[in-house]
């Protein structure tokens, strides 16, 4: 039995290893240019805004949700912080306030696409955070919501990547116990 137990182990052991190398090497990329019905943007990372600014700037959706916004930010010090095409964010940018993590960004997604009645998104996240934000969103969305994945290109360490693979581990094994 003690045997057995030592091989299960190690098998274990093994997958946990193979399953982190894969997470690694399989980073999401950026999506081609072609256009969804709205942008969500997760505030949080170098690069985000600006390429959700770029993409909307070019037609590439009708309309953009920047989800994670803190409470004290103000469109205009966002657009003085960013190169941000003149009026865009008069007709075209929705501030989220209410998210404070990953889990609360899939909610106020949710609500914002359903609220819209937008059927297609795409998601600009950092290409590490990319398989458990899409994860958490995918699970909240009305069914029939497709969902373009734009990951940012980072340089993550290796405590960033572990750190997020096992997030992204646990989240997978609370939704197949129901939490």
């Amino acid at each position: 039995m003690i045997r057995f137990l030592v091989r299960l182990f190690a098998l274990l052991v093994l997958a946990y290893a193979l399953g982190y190398a894969a997470f690694v090497v399989l980073l999401p990329r950026a999506a081609e240019a072609q256009r969804t019905d709205a942008i969500v943007v997760l505030t949080g990372g170098p690069g985000r805004l600006q390429r959700g600014f770029d993409l909307l700037a070019e037609g590439r959706a009708e309309r953009m949700l920047i989800s994670g916004v803190q409470r004290t930010v103000r469109p205009e010090e966002l657009e003085a912080t960013h190169d941000v095409e003149d009026g865009l964010f008069d007709c075209c940018i929705d501030l989220g306030r209410e998210a404070v993590d990953t889990r609360s960004n899939a909610d106020e997604v949710a609500r914002w696409l359903k609220k819209r009645g937008y059927r297609s998104m795409r998601l600009i996240t950092t290409d590490w955070h990319m398989p458990r934000a899409r994860f958490e969103i995918a699970r909240r969305v009305e069914p029939g919501v497709a969902i373009l994945s734009d990951a940012v290109p980072s340089s993550p360490s290796f405590r960033q990547l572990f750190t997020e693979y096992n997030k992204f581990l646990l989240r997978h094994a609370a939704e197949l116990i129901g939490i």
